[in-house]
This record gives structure tokens, sequence and C-alpha cells, in this order.
């Protein structure tokens, strides 16, 4: 049951702004923790997110602390969350961080709802060109199927390929259906569980033309924010890195921060060992780093980045979707014109034959 959790359940980014935010306020209000955790549970319509409010009532109850609690839920919530809870009640600035929490996962939601923008229009025009295809293929095509097979004449070599994929799929149709579930449900738990093979897509996706740029662009914004916040929050650079690395889901970025830590217990010092790592990490970042430590302003210098590779982002989506664009209309055209060859072809060959 904790395996499947681990692999399937899920708590929204809102959810969670909504959790950190409301908990704030009950807090600065002066009420208990336990009393917030009961009017969350209320409020919330997220069964995954009422199962752990019910076992951080219990643990609250027991004389736990909130981030104890939520160390169970490290899946759910990422180390960032639960540190920067941590620290809050370590220092008694527990509201406080709460509502910093809320403000960095708010701006976390409008990153990723721009990279879900950019991608909007070229899925739709995809799954457009798959209903039409689908619409000629299965319901058109099948009706012409008798008056070809009663006509005995060549069929062209389009036609024949649909015939033959029309027949394959009304014979396998539910094997191919069940294929790809289990395909989708194994890759997820592959991508999830298996580091190796996640490390391997993170670097193919790093080095792909066009959208490694983007790719780099929100990590940049990840790293700078979280480091940003954690320092400002009165964690150790080591601690703060260790923490970053674990909010990353690119397991390249997350391994580069992990040696960085390692390097900077060993006596060395960040924006020197990032400059080694030029492919992953541009010359501003590195640049910005070196001198907040030499000036001591590290933690105002990474907001700075934040902000810029928000807008660079931003740019490169846009470049991104203006390049995806007449791609996917190609390919649309391809795809539709190859089943309308196949239906056309032979009824203007038979209507010749007739004339």
């Amino acid at each position: 049951m904790k395996f499947y959790s681990r692999v399937f359940d899920r708590i929204s980014l809102q959810d969670r702004i909504n959790f950190a935010r409301h908990l704030s306020l009950i807090i600065k209000a002066g009420l208990p923790i336990y009393n917030g955790l009961t009017i969350i549970k209320e409020q919330t319509e997220s069964p995954v997110l009422k199962k752990v409010v019910d076992s951080l009532i219990l643990d609250v109850n027991n004389g736990k602390f909130l981030a104890d609690g939520l160390q169970k839920f490290d899946y759910l919530f990422g180390g960032f969350f639960i540190n920067i809870v941590r620290v809050g009640e370590t220092s008694g600035t527990l509201a406080k961080n709460l509502l910093y929490l809320a403000d960095e996962l708010k701006r976390a939601k409008s990153l990723e709802n721009k990279v879900r923008s950019a991608m909007i229009y070229p899925l739709v025009i995809l799954v457009a060109t798959l209903a039409v295809a689908g619409f000629l293929t299965f319901y058109v095509f099948p009706k012409l199927i008798p008056v070809f097979s009663s006509l005995n004449v060549q069929l062209p070599l389009t036609t024949r390929i649909m015939l033959w994929m029309l027949s394959f799929a009304q014979t396998y149709g539910i094997w191919i259906l069940l294929g790809i579930i289990v395909f989708v449900i194994a890759i997820r738990i592959i991508t999830k569980q298996v580091q190796p093979v996640k490390y391997f897509l993170d670097t193919l996706a790093l080095h792909a033309p066009v959208v490694s740029g983007v790719i780099v662009g929100v990590n940049m914004v990840n790293f700078s924010r979280v480091l940003s916040l954690l320092l400002k929050s009165g964690v150790k650079i080591v601690e703060s890195l260790d923490i970053t690395a674990a909010t990353f889901n690119n397991q390249v970025y997350r391994k580069i921060l992990l040696d960085s830590k390692e390097e900077i217990t060993k006596g060395g010092v960040l924006g020197a060992y990032l400059s080694t790592k030029k492919e992953f990490f541009p010359p501003l970042v590195y640049g910005m780093v070196q001198i907040g430590e030499t000036t001591g302003n590290l933690e105002d210098n990474l907001e700075y980045l934040a902000e810029y590779y928000d807008d660079e982002v931003d740019i490169k989506l846009h470049a991104l979707t203006s390049l995806i664009e007449p791609i996917m209309l190609l390919v649309m055209g391809l795809l539709v014109g190859f089943v309308a060859l196949s239906i056309i072809t032979p009824i203007y060959s038979i209507s010749s034959g007739i004339k």
C-alpha cells in the first residue's frame, strides 16, 4: 500500500499553497496548530490531503513537531517544504516561514503554468489530427471496404496499408489498448523508482535541441529561488544545498548539487565548483554566485538570478512554441492527407474505370 501511495498519490501545487497559507494565517491569529489542521481538513477537497492532515493531527496531539509528521509524506511535500517548516518551528517563526513558503510555491506554480500554456496549442493540434484521422480510418473507411472488395481492382499502396492497419486493430485492438495501459504504468514506475533510467532520460533531455534551453532556464529558476529562501531563513549553505538538491526532479542537477555540497564540506567554494559545470550552469549563474560569496550578498544575487531566468524562460517558451506550431501543422497535414489519399484514390480509380 505504501509503494502504491508513493507512486500514485499526489497533492497538487495549489493544495500545498493553500495548506501553507491557511496554516500560516491560523497560527498568526494565535490558534494552536491542531485547530489549524482541523480547519484545513474541513476545507480541502483532496482525499490525499485529508489523509495526510488526519495523520498530522494525530502526530501533533502526541506531542510531535509538524515537520516530523510531514516527513512521513516527503514524497508528497518534498524536502524543501518540510525543512522550511522545521526551521520555522525551531526558530519560532513558523507562521512567517509558511507564508514565505506559500509565496515561493505560488511562483513555482506560475512557472509551471507558463510551461503548460506553451504546450496547449500543439496538443490541441495533435488531438485534432488524431481525431480526424481516427474518424476517417475507423468510421468512413470501413463503409467503403465492401465497395472496394466487390470490384476487382488493384488498390493503391496507401489503401492496402490502411486495410492492413484496420484489420490489425480489429483483431488485436483490446490487446493493444491493454498493452498501452501497462506500458504507461510501467514507464511511470520505472522513471519514479529506477534512478539510473531517470538520470539517463534527464541527461538526454538536457542535450536535446531547442528544449534544452527551456529545461536549463526552469532549473536555474528553481535553484536560485529555493537556495535564496533557505539561506534567508538561516539554513547553513551545506544543508541548503542538500535540501535544494531534493527539490529537483532533474537527476543531473540533483547530483551536481549533492556533489557541490561534498565539495564545500571539504573546504571548496560553490561558485568555483559550479564553474566546472558550464554545460549545465550558465556563466551568469556561477559568476553571480562567486560575486555573492565574495561580497556576502549571495541571497540577494540568487534572488536576482531567479527573476532574470523567470523572464528568460518566457522568451524561450515563446520561441519553442513558434517552432513547434508549423511542425505540428505539417504533421497534421501529412497524416490526414495520407488517410484521405487512401480513401479518395481508389474511388477516383473506380470512377475512371466506369467512365
